[in-house]
């Protein structure tokens, strides 16, 4: 058994039971309108390149510019990946 500085047990049940609810809450799913998700991958894709250009208009070294520069990078590479699962999938329909 767990005991508090006041001298109160402490049942370990019930932290994990708090951890259980809120890994639940991260794992549900969103659901969004189709135009919203069909945009998604073009959002991420002018993300990317907005905060790259942003990068080259920065006239010294910030420390925010790796930051800009990785969140470019991360953007673009994000909407890569999502356009590509997305015509994966739709040509594997069309096929079968």
């Amino acid at each position: 058994m767990l005991s508090t500085t006041a001298g109160k047990s402490v049942d370990p049940t019930e932290t994990q039971q708090v951890t259980r609810n809120t890994g639940n809450v991260v794992a549900k799913k969103i659901w969004l309108p189709k135009s919203l998700y069909d945009s998604l991958p073009y959002f991420y894709l002018f993300s990317g390149i907005a905060a790259f250009f942003a990068t080259l208009y920065i006239s010294a070294w910030f420390w925010v510019l790796p930051h800009y520069f990785l969140f470019s990078a991360a953007c673009v590479h994000l909407s890569i990946v999502v356009f590509r699962r997305r015509h994966r999938r739709s040509s594997d329909r069309n096929e079968g």
